[in-house]
């Protein structure tokens, strides 16, 4: 059993968002997408806002939206320190929706950090991605 499952750890400043067994875990990082089985080599990575995947031992998915922080691989144990992390049913579809917004307009007005803003649209378009499923 230990070489199906692996312990995942989620946590942000708020809470323990999860803390339990998986076969499969998929998440964005600043490499791009990443997808750990169990005994997976030890790593570190930069997570981007996207889309965490959780997948249980009997093939059941668990989706939320997962927005920056870091991982830590070690084989049969990940710890994730996230900035933010939701369940679809905590997201605010309206906030999501007017966040959206704000980031497009202060991407196309060039006075503004575009960086953060780019950011923003990110995290407010996974939040809708998932908040409407």
């Amino acid at each position: 059993m230990a070489d199906k499952t692996m312990e995942v750890k989620v946590i942000d400043p708020q809470r323990t968002f999860y803390d339990g067994q998986v076969s499969f875990i998929e998440f964005n990082t600043t490499e791009g997408i990443l997808g750990i089985y169990p005994r997976h080599i030890p790593m570190t990575a930069v997570i981007e806002p996207g889309v965490l995947k959780l997948v249980d031992e009997e093939g059941n998915e668990k989706d939320a939206a997962l927005h920056s922080g870091f991982v830590e691989i070690l084989g049969d144990r990940i710890t994730i320190l996230a900035e933010c992390v939701e369940w679809p049913d905590e997201i605010d579809i309206n906030r999501a929706e007017e966040a959206r917004i704000r980031a497009e307009r202060r991407i196309k007005d060039s006075s503004q950090d575009t960086n953060r803003a780019e950011l923003a649209l990110k995290r407010s378009v996974v939040r809708l991605m998932l908040g409407k499923k």
